[in-house]
């Protein structure tokens, strides 16, 4: 495993541990209203303080791009953080939440970690080196068939109100188009269980480049594939983002063309 790889992935954990430190005391958390992802909480804040702790640990000259602090530093390498990918989940006490961590070199992807504190999974990708679950390799399923796939997506958030209406449309051109739809709230998780071939597919509008960054690579190292809804490498810029194995991949990306941004 890559020197950097190990390096989020005591980061992530690190963060997990300060989640599931307070799961038990939610009522209690300092929770702010934040807009897109509708809630910030001190948890969200502690997390990613943990996490760019580790990585300055290690190399203190490298930029962040994190979701509460944003951009820092100027660097080739460049860490894009997600502390709780899933916070309205984690605040309702939904298990299905994650530590989102990926690593950039001149603007291409290279690592990505993402870790799930409640299953305690780990999934990690190096860039040509393949992806991993607690270190055991990982691939696509074999699907081939839209209509017998098992798709993930996510909602458009309040603040992403623009999209909904290409959301319904497409979603309503997947449910007559396969064998189901699951919504969990994790778009990190979403595009690792793509890599892992627990759902064939998964689609999403709006998101953010630490939603996306880790489980880009990790799909890509897993044998699958993502773009943007034009098919292009893009989606870290534009947030749409379609996936899943060759073949599904192919058939969402056909779906959805008549919705693509023109």
């Amino acid at each position: 495993m890559h020197a950097m790889v190990n390096i989020a992935v005591r980061a992530a954990r690190e963060a997990g541990a300060i989640m599931m430190r307070h799961v038990n005391r939610l009522e209690s958390l300092e929770v702010v209203d934040k807009g897109r992802n509708q809630f910030v909480s001190e948890v969200d804040r502690l997390a990613e303080e943990a996490i760019i702790n580790v990585i300055h640990e290690y190399h203190p000259e490298h930029s962040i791009l994190a979701e509460e602090s944003g951009a820092r530093g100027e660097h080739e390498y460049q860490w894009i953080i997600d502390p709780l990918d899933g916070t309205t989940n984690y605040l309702h006490g939904f298990p299905v939440f994650a530590v989102s961590i990926a690593v950039s070199r001149a603007g291409q992807l290279e690592h990505g970690v993402v870790y799930d504190p409640h299953r305690q999974e780990v999934f990690s990708a190096s860039r040509g080196q393949g992806a991993q679950l607690d270190n055991r390799k990982i691939r696509v399923s074999k699907q081939v068939r839209l209509h017998q796939a098992l798709v993930a997506t996510g909602l458009p958030y309040r603040a992403n109100k623009e999209h909904l209406d290409n959301y319904v449309e497409m979603l309503k051109a997947v449910i007559n188009n396969n064998a189901g739809v699951r919504r969990a709230g994790s778009a990190a998780l979403d595009l690792c269980y793509v890599a892992a071939g627990r759902v064939d597919g998964f689609w999403e509008l709006g998101l953010k480049p630490w939603d996306i960054a880790a489980g880009a690579l990790i799909i890509r190292e897993a044998g699958g594939r993502i773009s943007d809804y034009r098919g292009t490498d893009r989606f870290l810029e534009t947030g749409d983002v379609v996936a899943g194995t060759p073949k599904v991949y192919a058939a969402l990306s056909k779906l959805f063309a008549p919705y693509a941004p023109v």
